[in-house]
């Protein structure tokens, strides 16, 4: 009777640390996937937002910032005189991330 008491208490003491083990590995996982979550929240919100986007307008090179429907900047440049692929990329709008970035549009362009 006490072999099978020992029994008993060993199967059940071995249930139970594997039960913990399983649990402990689960939590772990859990936690790990919820950082993972939140660190991949953190980085879409810090992406940077657009400086500008350079379209055509009226004929010429518009800078609109913000979604806006009208320009905050016009380069006197007559868009005609643009290559095709140029005249369709300005027609769709090409977005500049830094005001660098649209200098040197502006500059290459220009010349």
């Amino acid at each position: 009777m006490k072999r099978f008491d020992k029994k008993v208490f060993f199967t059940l003491l071995s249930s139970v640390t594997m039960s913990g083990f399983i649990v402990i590995c689960t939590l772990s996982q859990s936690l790990s996937f919820r950082k993972a979550e939140a660190k991949a929240e953190r980085s879409v919100k810090e992406l940077p937002e657009p400086v500008c986007i350079v379209r055509e307008y009226n004929g010429k090179i518009g800078v609109f910032r913000g979604g806006s429907e009208t320009p905050y900047m016009v380069v006197d440049f007559d868009t005609s005189l643009l290559s095709e692929a140029d005249r369709e990329d300005i027609g769709s709008g090409i977005v500049m991330e830094s005001s660098e970035e649209l200098r040197h549009f502006i500059e290459d362009i220009s010349s």
